[in-house]
């Protein structure tokens, strides 16, 4: 059995603020395999978002840490996302919707006080049609969020809670507290 690494410090201090954040009950975190080629250490999470027992939204939160720094990322640690949520037909082909995705992040990152530099990432809208063999449900859209950025302080909490926020606004989630109002179907005409 091989003895236990020795984590640095300020990537231990991440994980741990990382682990410590509790989501709102919808989103569901599970740590998974982190790549090991992008940086000496690793750590990740995977998000499940749950609406009424059907997956809303998904993704993964990467946490990179180079104890030499990284000038691409102006500090020692990074992290990286990918979110992606089905939408109906009519928000994937919104021409605003990039731009309202990126401030999803953001207004979530900065309403946390979740300090950050050097972010950058791409919000994808795609739209789909199912044809022959594949036909099937109407058209359907997805948008995917993916975005990199360096924090600013080693208390990582506050980016797990704006990403979780992130996580919930691809989802279409209301804001914690309030209720959603049920969808009024028309009235049957006969």
């Amino acid at each position: 059995m091989a003895p236990p690494i020795a984590l640095p410090d300020t990537f231990a201090r991440a994980v741990a603020g990382l682990r410590s954040a509790t989501p709102r009950p919808e989103i569901l975190l599970e740590e998974v395999g982190a790549p090991q080629r992008l940086a000496p250490y690793s750590f990740a999470l995977s998000a499940s978002v749950l609406r009424d027992g059907d997956e809303v939204a998904s993704g993964r939160l990467i946490l990179l840490h180079d104890p030499a720094g990284h000038e691409a990322w102006q500090g020692t640690l990074r992290l990286v996302t990918y979110v992606t949520a089905e939408l109906e037909v009519d928000l994937a082909a919104d021409p605003l919707l990039p731009g309202v995705g990126w401030t999803w992040l953001t207004d979530a990152l900065d309403a946390q006080d979740a300090g950050y530099r050097a972010i950058g990432g791409t919000i994808t809208q795609t739209m789909s049609t199912r044809f022959g063999e594949l036909a099937g449900p109407p058209a359907a859209g997805d948008v995917e969020i993916r975005a990199s950025w360096t924090p600013t302080g080693g208390d990582l909490a506050a980016h797990l809670d704006a990403w979780c926020t992130l996580l919930a606004s691809t989802a279409g989630l209301p804001p914690p507290g309030v209720t959603a109002l049920p969808e009024r179907r028309p009235a049957a005409t006969g």
